[in-house]
């Protein structure tokens, strides 16, 4: 099978480059714009570099996407500007790539290889605040940051090219994924950022009480559903959330992580105004349609993935967190 994968260099896309070696007969190409405002870098690959074919470029540039895109039986595209925050410092930016990208991505799909199939990582916080007890696929949408509301407005562009042209399109929502070769930074997460805190012994701090509960799900379980999610026919043209089975509050989170790594404090301060202003509260997300239509059921709990996830960042810098 000829893979592509962009955004290969970042923390879903790592994950999923690595399991794609892992199969027989896999041929695997990565495009990454390795843009450092992103964090990004070749450091998580650079093991397995003599095994792929990296290609540092953007998904904006038309030229690159119509050479890379022939051939290719599944596409799968996890490049993205993800962080809330940025998006409301660089709106512009955040539509040149979650939206303009996007549309790009699928014009040279369209007019180069309309037989393959691509499957979008989108997210989950596209809804905004839980309207509902429950959140699933009919819930209305209303983002509270550029980020998510381009998200949104991409998702609608994989339906209308599968509608409008018979495109093979798979979007997937997936909801605070944590695990190793994330990016243990505050704008990229707060999950891994919590993870890198209590892997370097140092502080977490948690805006207010903590009290507000986030879905949660390692990423070898989002690897696992992207990976079938190219194979299911009957998943192709609309959404699905994604999500692991377990809603923990943020305090909780923050606590098993000190817990399992053995390191680190916690400490609750007072919510900035922006980050107040775009919090989603309590959310409890249900993936029940997908998992009716594919059997897909999340492996790891928190604490096992949490565990895995100590262990290969203790490879991964050389003994550190230990």
């Amino acid at each position: 099978m000829n893979i592509l994968i962009i955004g290969g260099a970042g923390f879903v896309g790592v994950n999923l480059v690595r399991r794609c070696l892992a199969g027989t007969g896999t041929r695997v190409s990565v495009l990454d714009s390795l843009d450092p405002l992103f964090l990004s870098t070749k450091d998580s690959l650079k093991d397995i570099l003599d095994q792929i074919e990296f290609i540092q470029g953007d998904l904006r540039d038309e030229r690159i996407l119509a050479d890379l895109v022939r051939d290719r039986d599944v596409i799968f595209n996890c490049a993205a500007q993800t962080s809330h925050s940025l998006s409301l410092k660089y709106p512009y930016l955040d539509v040149e790539i979650n939206c303009l990208g996007n549309l790009k991505i699928l014009e040279a799909i369209r007019m180069y290889n309309p037989e393959a199939t691509i499957v979008f990582t989108s997210s989950s916080t596209i809804v905004g605040k839980a309207q509902h007890p429950v959140v699933d696929e009919d819930h209305p949408e209303g983002p509270l940051e550029i980020y998510s509301a381009n998200k949104g407005v991409a998702e609608k562009y994989y339906r209308i090219y599968h509608t409008a042209h018979g495109l093979k399109t798979v979007c997937l929502r997936f909801a605070n994924l944590y695990g190793p070769f994330g990016k243990e930074h505050h704008d990229f997460g707060f999950i891994n950022y919590f993870i890198g805190r209590a892997r370097t012994g140092r502080e977490i701090l948690i805006f207010g009480d903590g009290s507000q509960k986030r879905n949660v799900m390692y990423i070898e379980d989002a690897v696992d559903i992207l990976l079938l999610a190219a194979r299911e026919p009957k998943l192709i043209g609309t959404s699905f959330f994604a999500t692991g089975d377990e809603h923990l509050s943020v305090q909780e989170i923050a606590r098993r992580i000190v817990s399992v790594f053995q390191s680190g404090t916690i400490r609750h301060v007072e919510w900035p105004d922006q980050r107040k202003r775009m919090e989603i509260e309590n959310v409890t997300i249900s993936s029940a349609r997908l998992r009716a239509i594919t059997s897909w059921q999340p492996r790891y709990d928190f604490d096992s993935g949490l565990q895995k996830t100590r262990e290969i960042l203790a490879w991964k810098h050389g003994g550190e967190g230990k």
